[in-house]
């Protein structure tokens, strides 16, 4: 396995610069794997094995069952992209925000950061950041100053960095950290999405949580309206919310030619018990569960403890029944977790536990989501359906197209 086996040539006019309006008219790749179906106008045969449908995302409650369950991420996107100033030469630095590092200071002023550009932000640099962000005129006021203590190891352009609130907010109060971010940050989209100047909250899920924990958006929730959701729900599929707080290797390609080199980046992931029961209730009825995301897959197969004692019956994913480590042979279950970390890393050989079936969107070549869905399905039948789905002229990545695989 290569990691040139992950690659695949994308035209550029296919990478959706705005999000479809209303979000759930955008286009459905429905997946099924292994499965060949009567073929009609609708389905299309790929050589791997399985086919593929073209629907809309509407019609995603089409393809659940009464009594599968929707696993969702609910994190919220921060404004964790921040363009200020060198304070000595005036230069242009940017910062993105990654995750709190309270191991460094309790009150949660450190964060581990990307910055740009990076060999001029060496330990020692001051930036300054104004209100109103990158556009910000230079009579605003400086509202945050983040100070580069260190290099973060196994990042490029990573770095700790201490910043604190200058000023007072509306109130004449102090300026509080988060006050202070908001007044000079804005939602980090990713770097493929060049001219888009519409509503931020286009890339917040309609069900994300208040407070703000992330640094991109769990994409594949995007395309979820509150009536769709209603819907799913009056059908009787169950609805539930994990929280995995996305991090660095969402802006990291596997630049590694053997893929099982690459260094996954720990990012923290909440799993409450209330999941688990659903899981265990849904599994016990012989249904589905379908996460929404990969970040709701990463989160959920994280929370597999290995050593645990199989439930009755066990929690077996469907197609994994018999891959190494399935709890058919009398060990593992899915367990709550809180506040814990995970470097989970899925390629084609890896278990699933959990997880039956996958909502997500189309992801960037070479990249560590690439293998993930190609653990799911084969990576033939993934790479054949992204073939399809190129000529197909779908819209890629995080404000595009959706996919079902099932």
């Amino acid at each position: 396995m290569r990691t040139d086996d992950f690659d695949y040539n994308l035209p550029e006019e296919l990478i959706a610069q705005a999000p479809a309006e209303p979000r759930d008219s955008c286009r459905l790749l429905v997946l099924h794997r292994g499965e060949p179906l009567a073929t009609t106008g609708d389905v299309v045969q790929l050589d791997a094995g399985g086919c593929v449908e073209h629907r809309h995302f509407y019609d995603i409650i089409d393809y659940l069952e009464p009594g599968d369950l929707l696993v969702a991420n609910e994190t919220r996107v921060m404004p964790a992209r921040l363009i200020g100033r060198k304070a000595k030469t005036g230069g242009v630095a940017e910062t993105l925000l990654l995750t709190r590092r309270e191991d460094q200071d309790s009150l949660g002023h450190v964060w581990e950061c990307l910055v740009s550009p990076g060999k001029r932000l060496k330990p020692g640099a001051v930036i300054e950041y104004r209100a109103g962000g990158p556009h910000a005129p230079e009579s605003a006021p400086v509202v945050l100053v983040g100070e580069v203590l260190d290099f973060v190891s196994d990042s490029r352009g990573g770095r700790l960095v201490r910043f604190t609130p200058q000023g007072e907010n509306a109130s004449g109060a102090p300026r509080t950290l988060d006050e202070a971010i908001h007044a000079a940050g804005h939602v980090p989209l990713p770097p493929y999405i060049t001219d888009y100047e519409g509503d931020p909250e286009k890339y917040q899920t309609v069900y994300a949580m208040s407070e703000e924990h992330s640094a991109a958006a769990p994409t594949a929730g995007l395309h979820f309206t509150p009536e769709l959701i209603e819907r799913i729900k009056q059908k009787g599929v169950g609805w539930a919310t994990v929280e995995l707080e996305v991090g660095i290797d969402t802006f990291r390609l596997v630049e590694e030619d053997d893929p099982t080199e690459h260094v996954m980046h720990t990012e923290r992931y909440h799993v409450p018990q209330s999941v688990v029961d659903a899981v265990h209730a849904t599994k016990a009825a012989g249904h589905r569960v379908i996460a929404v995301g990969t970040t709701a897959v990463r989160s959920l197969e994280s929370a597999w403890d290995a050593q645990a004692a199989a439930s009755e019956p066990p929690v077996v994913a469907r197609r994994f029944e018999n891959a190494p480590g399935s709890a058919v042979e009398g060990m593992g279950d899915i367990v709550a977790r809180e506040n814990a970390t995970t470097n989970l890393y899925l390629m084609p050989g890896s278990t699933y536990h959990v997880v039956d079936a996958l909502i997500t969107n189309f992801h960037v070549p070479r990249s560590t989501l690439m293998m993930l869905v190609s653990a799911l399905a084969t990576r033939e039948e993934i790479m054949d359906a992204y073939g399809e789905a190129v000529r197909e002229r779908y819209r890629f990545f995080s404000f595009g197209d959706a996919m079902l695989i099932e």
